[in-house]
């Protein structure tokens, strides 16, 4: 018994050590941490090395930084802004989400999956990464940028889209019946979970808030309170999710967007948001990512090729195409259009989340996860290259348009 405790804690240790030097790295070169946890999985994982691999150890803590990392995801999200998002965004958004998502379904039918597996498809291929943007936006130097504002906007709502199909996913899958009915009780649970969330969280939560955090200030509590009360507040959301047969990641990223929108005094709130990072990003999702990679095989490279190749192509064209032809009754360029749309090709954290939970519930294969992960590094790789290269290109086309810079009258035009 020791002996496997031993074992299993250096392999603990040899997992974050290995997720934080790659996740280090490919910081660096511009990329997010993920890319290198990942490939720290793939490298030293079953797939090549063996040098570290799966437990059960790392199982719980993955799946605990799968719960805290949407969390986090959830904290990223200001509700306020999106409701005074433009139409811009807004049409980005559909774009980004509507024509990936069919031409994924469609290719689920094409190879003859199943309504379930075709659905994880068409979600995997419409997921995007806000993080990966806001980082290379930033890289960059462009966020004043009406671009960036756009990109952005479209990101959040994406995100936000992305969970609440998510949401609806899973509950059919729970059901099993493509039946009216199954289809009305599904939504109707969804519909009832999101109520409850926004009421709970527009209505009690802010009472709940002041009581709170006039305890912590009157008794000096806010260290040892903050992480406490994230977790409560996660757990009970998590709760409601688990009540209506959701999965417990809706619950911990709507809990992170009430605390986003909690109004606490700013020094308690960021002590909140960095406990929630330092868990989340510094411990937990990190051996996440490293055991996603447990699950990939490299034979997809060979015996799967085509079908590989078929749904990056499907990745590519929806998401820049769609984003792009949504832009374009905007007032925005043809040319800013077609930039949103490649930056928003990337998609990241959600895309894998999501299709580890396909995974886990037994609704896609080993071949099929193996597809999607590596069409998410794929083209969240793409990203910061071929952003740069079309902001320089608007650069010289003299189509860089800085917010600074907007009429008026033009930043109100729909």
């Amino acid at each position: 018994m020791v002996e496997t405790a031993g074992f299993d804690l250096l392999n603990l240790l040899l997992v974050l050590t290995l997720a934080w030097s790659f996740g280090r790295l490919t910081e660096r070169v511009g990329y997010p941490a993920l890319m290198g946890e990942l490939l720290a999985g793939i490298l030293f994982g079953p797939t090549v090395v063996g040098l570290i691999h799966p437990t059960e150890s790392i199982e719980i803590f993955a799946e605990l930084g799968v719960f805290l990392l949407m969390i986090y995801v959830g904290m990223e999200v200001d509700l306020h802004d999106l409701f005074k998002l433009g139409p811009q965004s807004l049409m980005v958004a559909l774009g980004g989400f509507v024509m990936p998502f069919g031409l994924g379904y469609a290719v689920g039918g094409f190879i003859g999956t199943t309504v379930e597996q075709s659905l994880f498809i068409g979600i995997a291929m419409a997921a995007t990464s806000l993080a990966t943007k806001s980082r290379i936006l930033v890289d960059l130097e462009i966020l004043d940028t009406r671009i960036a504002g756009v990109l952005l906007g479209g990101a959040l709502l994406s995100d936000v889209g992305v969970m609440i199909v998510f949401a609806g996913i899973m509950g059919f899958i729970e059901t099993g019946e493509l039946t009216a009915l199954g289809l009305g009780l599904v939504a109707g649970r969804a519909f009832l979970f999101f109520t409850a969330a926004l009421v709970i969280g527009d209505r009690f939560l802010p009472y709940f808030w002041g009581q709170l955090e006039d305890w912590m200030e009157r008794h000096e509590f806010v260290d040892k309170t903050s992480a406490f009360t994230v977790a409560l507040v996660a757990l009970v959301f998590a709760f409601f999710a688990a009540l209506v047969d959701l999965h417990m990641i809706i619950g911990g990223f709507m809990a992170g967007l009430f605390l986003r929108q909690a109004q606490l005094d700013p020094d308690i709130y960021q002590h909140m948001y960095d406990v929630m990072y330092d868990l989340a990003m510094g411990f937990f999702a990190p051996i996440f990512f490293v055991s996603v990679a447990f699950d990939l095989t490299l034979d997809v490279f060979t015996g799967s090729l085509d079908l590989l190749v078929l749904v990056l192509v499907v990745a590519f064209v929806g998401k820049i195409v769609g984003s792009w032809l949504f832009a374009l009754p905007t007032n925005l360029s043809w040319r800013e259009g077609l930039v949103i749309g490649f930056g928003m090709n990337g998609r990241g954290t959600v895309e894998i989340v999501i299709v580890s939970i396909a995974l886990s519930t037994g609704v896609i294969g080993q071949e099929l996860f193996s597809i999607l992960v590596f069409t998410a590094i794929l083209t969240t790789t793409l990203v910061p290259p071929t952003v740069k290269w079309d902001v320089d290109w608007l650069r010289q086309t003299d189509d860089l348009v800085f917010t600074d810079d907007l009429r008026p009258e033009a930043a109100s035009e729909p």
